[in-house]
Parts: C-alpha cells; sequence; structure tokens
C-alpha cells in the first residue's frame, strides 16, 4: 500500500516588479507574461504592484478606463491566469469604479480555481507635496477602504495592506495577532520616499510581527512622468532581506518560504503577547485641549 505524500509546508513566493503606464491592456499584456513565467519557475504565490493595471493622471484619465469589479476586465483576466496556472495569484492592486465619483484601490487573492478569496481597498491615502514639488492627493480619486483583511492559504493566513499602510505599524501588528504569517505590501513607492524608507520600513514591519512581509512593487520612469522606486523585496520574520528586485523596470523576485520561521522568530522574541496599555502622559490631555 502506497503512502501519501505528506502535505507541502514550505512554498515558492514571486514577487512581480512592472512600470505600468495609461493603457490597462498593454499593462494586463505584461503582468500575464510575468506570472505564467512565475509560474513556470515554480511559485505557488505570485504577486504584482499597486496599481497593476493602471497609472495615470489626472483622476478622470483613470476613471475612463477602468470598471467595477464585477465588470473589469484586469479582475477577469487574473481568474484567467488562476485557472490556467493553478497558482494562488495576488492582483496587488488594482484600480476600479467604486462609485459616488470615487475609485478603489484593491487587493484581490485569487485561488487556483479563479475564485476571489479576499479585497481588500487601501485604507491610508498618501496625501502630501514633496519638497521636489511632486504632489499627491489619492483621497481625491480613492475611497479608502475601512476594514483589515486576512486570506487562508495553504500554508498559513496572508494579511493584505498596500503601499502607505505600511506606514501605521498598528496594522501590521493587528494583522499578525489576528493569525497572519506573512503580509503582502504591493506598492508603487515614489524615489523620495523609497530611497530614505522603504527597505527600513519593510524589515521594521517584519520583524514587529515575525511575519515574512511580500512586497511588489512598481519601477522606473511612468508614461504620465512619476518616477517609483522598484525594490520589490521579500523579508523574513528575522528582518532579513530574502530577495530584492532593484531598480529594474520589470522582472519578477522569488524565496523559499518556510512557515516554521515564523514561529521561530516569535518564540525568540514574543513581542506579540505584551502589550500594555499605557496611560496618557502627564500634562498630555490638557496641551491637546489648549
Amino acid at each position: 500500500m502506497l503512502m501519501s505524500e505528506p502535505m507541502k509546508t514550505s512554498f515558492t513566493a514571486a514577487c512581480i516588479q512592472m512600470c505600468s503606464g495609461r493603457d490597462p491592456q498593454s499593462n494586463l499584456t505584461v503582468a500575464s507574461r510575468l506570472v505564467r513565467q512565475a509560474a513556470g519557475d515554480g511559485a505557488d504565490l505570485i504577486m504584482t504592484p499597486e496599481m497593476t493595471n493602471i497609472i495615470d493622471s489626472p483622476r478622470s484619465a483613470v476613471a475612463a478606463k477602468v470598471q467595477a469589479e464585477e465588470d473589469c476586465v484586469a479582475v477577469a483576466r487574473f481568474a484567467e491566469l488562476a485557472t490556467e496556472t493553478g497558482r494562488y495569484i495576488l492582483a496587488g492592486s488594482l484600480g476600479v469604479q467604486a462609485g459616488k465619483g470615487k475609485l478603489a484601490n484593491r487587493s484581490l487573492m485569487f485561488a487556483p480555481d479563479g475564485t476571489v478569496m479576499a479585497r481588500y481597498d487601501k485604507a491610508h491615502m498618501f496625501d502630501v507635496d514633496l519638497p521636489n514639488g511632486e504632489r499627491y492627493r489619492e483621497s481625491s480619486t480613492f475611497a479608502a477602504g475601512d476594514k483589515a483583511v486576512c486570506a487562508d492559504l495553504p500554508w498559513g493566513r496572508l494579511g493584505l495592506t498596500i503601499c502607505y499602510d505600511v506606514r501605521f505599524a498598528y496594522q501590521y501588528r493587528m494583522l499578525a495577532q489576528h493569525g497572519c504569517s506573512f503580509i503582502s505590501v504591493p506598492a508603487a513607492f515614489t524615489v523620495p520616499t523609497g530611497t530614505a524608507h522603504w527597505h527600513v520600513l519593510l524589515r521594521a514591519r517584519a520583524i514587529e510581527t515575525g511575519c515574512f512581509v511580500f512586497a511588489p512593487a512598481q519601477s522606473g520612469t511612468h508614461e504620465e512622468g512619476r518616477k517609483t522606486y522598484g525594490h520589490s523585496l521579500i523579508v523574513s520574520p528575522w528582518g532579513d532581506v530574502l530577495a530584492d528586485a532593484g531598480d529594474v523596470t520589470t522582472g519578477i523576485v522569488m524565496a523559499e518560504i518556510d512557515p516554521a520561521k515564523v514561529t521561530q522568530a516569535r518564540s525568540r522574541v514574543p513581542a506579540l503577547d505584551h502589550d500594555k496599555v499605557l496611560s496618557v502622559p502627564d500634562g498630555a490631555s490638557q496641551a491637546a485641549a489648549e
């Protein structure tokens, strides 16, 4: 009598790096090629960057080229890719119509049968004026999400986040304390902030949570002029960078992921169990009132 094969506990994660432009169809062609390549190279979980389907401005230009999720060409394409490859695929985020004149910056997790396992709308909006003159007002285009989201994969639970969320540590701690062993951070980081903060923020989120962090990123100079940092990363629960795509405009990075490393990291530094509610500093309430 033949014994059944043991369930695979480790898996290969792949982060795709792109330079999405104004034409959704062209972007999907590139994404499809890279997803198929990653699957052919043995990836079990394949992730694309933030706004895979379009990077354009102004808002009206984006709105004219995207659809509601149920009618979205990009969503249909990713469902087909998941079925075709038999892989778990995270469309890092897609721009979709959300109603009331707003779009959603939405991350969608596809099962190998093409069904959507989980969807997450970016919660934190990047509204900022940078010293180099660049100005971003995501809240004028996108409706912010208000729910944390996880997806249960064969190897453990994945927490979904997007780009600017990485600066809000409480979201990551909450995901870890609700059973996540992995967290995705698809992004389109600007070059100035990426150069200064990208690696340290992602390593910090991994260290604080004891999670693997997967960060597929946009890279290069986009058709509408913005420049993104690249450096798609895979980071271990101990904060080690397992893969870094550098500043290439198109590519794939992969790493073997052993979920046992999550338990090991958390046993060495069990900080997730040591939360403490502190009182407000003396005088802070009065200062705030003034």
